[in-house]
């Protein structure tokens, strides 16, 4: 699959954070929540949990990989899928230069135990 296109990597990767929609399935709720995003000089995007895979939104896309990422007025849809080990590595270097200000935020997202939880999001 591919990176976003350059103008909505650019809006994503501007964003301090975004709202991200989930659902567990057809017919079930949709569930808002705020996230950090990350993307890469390709137009990969990446988000991690950082509650791990307790985190609702993690375990819906999981279950169910489509939806959406808002950001302003703009809603972009979204697959997603685990992140092999290099964009673990990736979203954790520009998780680190991104947030480099929110010192025990950006900590609890780079611990061991929630690395997994990288997930990879497509355009949708």
């Amino acid at each position: 699959m591919t990176g976003f296109a350059l103008d909505v990597a650019t809006v994503l990767r501007k964003a301090a954070t975004v709202r991200i929609e989930t659902s567990a399935g057809d017919g079930r709720p949709v569930h808002r929540t705020i996230v950090w995003i990350v993307v890469d000089e390709t137009g990969r995007a990446f988000v991690r949990s950082h509650r791990g895979g307790r985190g609702r939104w993690y375990r819906e896309l999981i279950a169910n990989p489509e939806g959406v990422v808002v950001v302003g007025p703009r809603r972009i849809r979204i697959n997603a899928a685990p992140a092999d080990q290099a964009g673990i590595e990736v979203c954790s270097r520009l998780l680190s230069e991104k947030y480099a200000s929110s010192r025990a935020s950006l900590a609890s997202m780079l611990r061991n135990e929630i690395l997994e939880t990288t997930l990879e999001l497509h355009p949708g």
